[in-house]
């Protein structure tokens, strides 16, 4: 995770794969945005695999920019992180355009709900399907 900083802009530069142990660097990245700050930018270019607690952070990230009156933009969606959010959220097909649907209002909220049935679908087949 690479943060740099220019003019008003804040850029965080994600690799590998982003799952349940991404979030803390994610949000590491807001601790000391300045007053004069207005655009946080999410490069994904680098980010090979994402998960459903993945995209949790990620959608986290988001509400807490915005909360900091932060115009978000998130880029780079490579073709496995983009698929998820597509079946998480429902949309169609391979190669969905799904990172651009993604700053439409409601589209956060959409994923959101969706992407906790679906923990709560896994969480519960973990804990209650009998282990062979």
């Amino acid at each position: 995770m690479g943060v740099q900083r220019c003019d008003n802009s804040v850029l965080i530069s994600a690799d590998g794969e982003l799952d349940e142990d991404a979030g803390g660097a994610l949000l590491q990245a807001l601790d000391h945005i300045a007053a004069d700050e207005r655009d946080l930018l999410v490069d994904l270019h680098g980010v090979t695999a994402m998960d459903t607690d993945g995209l949790f952070h990620l959608l986290d990230l988001h509400r807490r920019a915005e909360l900091l009156r932060l115009r978000v933009l998130v880029t780079g969606w490579q073709p496995q992180p983009q698929q998820l959010m597509a079946e998480v959220a429902g949309i169609p097909g391979p190669g969905t355009a799904t990172g651009e649907r993604y700053a439409v209002a409601g589209f956060r909220r959409l994923l959101e709900d969706r992407a906790q049935r679906a923990r709560d679908h896994a969480d519960f087949a973990t804990d209650w399907l009998p282990r062979i």
